[in-house]
């Protein structure tokens, strides 16, 4: 480790601290405590999860998108009242810590609550079946602050389908087509992140807007169905958007991707389905125990990085840590204190303070910027849309 490089880091953190594109902390809170952060202090260690708040400092973030995730494999609207308790579950612990966390909706607000001390809170949801077929449900979650949506999750909605399912309707129906435009004119951001190629396309084709993936890798470097392909990576990049590198082993260490589809090959022949977040995850705890998980590296995540910064370019690429949604993470980043050894392994290959800003949190602010723009534009000329999936599709909403 050079001087330059610390130097490099700590120069960067100092101008542009970490927006982080996504973590699962609050599933984790709902599973553990119920939501009762008087039973998890966030102000203190915490032992059961990768995240909290002196970690956070110490890994310098400045802002963070907490998932508002629910399981794809939820039926009907249990999802849409689910996604709504996560919400719920976001503010009581914004509330709780409010020396430490503020609410942020806007660039403006992220960098007012960064000034004032604060981790600015974001809020994702995780996945079209957080909305059901219901463009007003939409609308309520962006009132409530959430601030992306990922079209899928693990499980393919009836109008967009998932990287991993069994395609069903190439890409986005019409009504898929027409949550990309509300979404466009809300200005909340779209994720292509956990969606099949032919969804990543079409959204691309159907924004005005750009476009993120809150916690992807490259595929040229991990071929996992959830990373994204060259050709996307570039097409994202042309539109203004942002990949922002996760760390998740099987997505970022070739070998533990193989691992990865030979478990989901075990599991579909126990009568488990690996696109069941929770179903599988309870399966794999005691795989592992037989077939232990190839261990991924900072360096895994740095091929990963400078791949999407030669591809898309230094403008298009973030981190998306995805910490407490994976059961591993790479070595030297085992939590949300680590984001330093990364940005101190690139400044070692030449990356300057500048370049390590647009990577931690500038690009992705710039897009947060033009998708709020872009807002603005269409809400002088459009009303909220009143399509519904009968209409537009032929298909009853579930």
């Amino acid at each position: 480790m050079t001087d330059t490089a610390v130097a490099a880091v700590v120069d960067a953190l100092r101008a542009q601290a970490v927006v982080d594109g996504h973590n699962d902390l609050l599933w984790e809170v709902r599973q553990q405590v119920g939501y009762d952060y008087t039973r998890m202090d966030l102000t203190q260690p915490v032992r059961t999860t990768r995240t909290d708040i002196p970690r956070m400092r110490a890994g310098g973030v400045g802002a963070q998108f907490w998932s508002v995730f629910v399981p794809s494999s939820l039926p009907g609207h249990e999802a849409v009242t689910m996604t709504l308790e996560q919400v719920d579950g976001a503010h009581q612990m914004i509330a709780s810590f409010p020396e430490h966390l503020g609410l942020a909706r806007t660039v403006a607000e992220v960098r007012a609550q960064v000034a004032a001390g604060r981790i600015a809170s974001l809020l994702g949801a995780e996945g079209g079946q957080s909305i059901g077929c219901s463009l007003a449900a939409l609308r309520t979650l962006h009132l409530l602050g959430v601030r992306y949506m990922t079209l899928t999750h693990n499980d393919n909605v009836a109008w967009a389908d998932s990287a991993t399912d069994v395609a069903s309707c190439g890409g986005l129906t019409r009504f898929g087509v027409a949550v990309v435009h509300e979404m466009n004119r809300l200005g909340m951001l779209v994720d292509l992140s956990h969606v099949a190629d032919t969804t990543m396309r079409a959204a691309l084709a159907a924004t005005k807007a750009p476009v993120i993936f809150s916690h992807s890798s490259a595929r040229a470097q991990c071929d996992s169905p959830r990373n994204v392909p060259d050709d996307v990576l570039a097409a994202t990049a042309a539109q203004g958007g942002v990949c922002m590198v996760t760390f998740v082993p099987e997505f970022v260490s070739p070998a533990a991707a193989v691992w990865r589809a030979e478990a989901a090959e075990q599991a579909r022949s126990e009568g488990v389905r690996a696109s069941d977040y929770v179903e599988f995850t309870t399966w794999a705890a005691s795989y592992k125990l037989r077939h232990p998980k190839p261990e991924a590296t900072i360096d895994d995540v740095v091929r990963h990085v400078e791949h999407v910064r030669e591809v898309a370019g230094l403008d298009h690429v973030g981190i998306g840590g995805d910490y407490d949604g994976t059961d591993s993470t790479p070595v030297g980043l085992e939590d949300v204190a680590g984001y330093p050894r990364l940005l101190t392994a690139l400044a070692e290959r030449g990356w300057s303070s500048a370049e390590l800003q647009a990577l931690t949190g500038a690009n992705v602010l710039r897009v947060m910027a033009q998708a709020e723009s872009v807002a603005r534009e269409l809400q002088r000329t459009q009303a909220p849309s009143l399509a519904t999936i009968e209409e537009l599709d032929g298909t009853p909403a579930a």
